[in-house]
């Protein structure tokens, strides 16, 4: 797929040094860039649901708890 997008000049310049530098193409940094956010996202999702899981019932168990309890030990 082939997606489009419109920069001012000074946004070209700085994403294509970047790329440069990082020895990547444009594609692949914005690609990157892209996954990294969307991934940052679903990670943040995740710990608030945990955190709301968390706060509504905050047992905790210790590390021996849960060995036990999975028959680790």
């Amino acid at each position: 797929m082939t997606i489009s997008l419109r920069l001012s000049d000074d946004d070209t310049m700085l994403i294509k040094k970047y790329a440069e530098m990082n020895n990547m193409s444009v594609s692949d940094l914005i690609r990157q860039c892209v996954m990294e956010h969307i991934q940052n996202e679903y990670d943040l999702e995740l710990f608030d649901r945990a955190m709301a899981e968390y706060k509504a019932n905050p047992k905790t168990y210790s590390l021996n708890e849960v060995e036990k309890e999975l028959k680790l030990i």
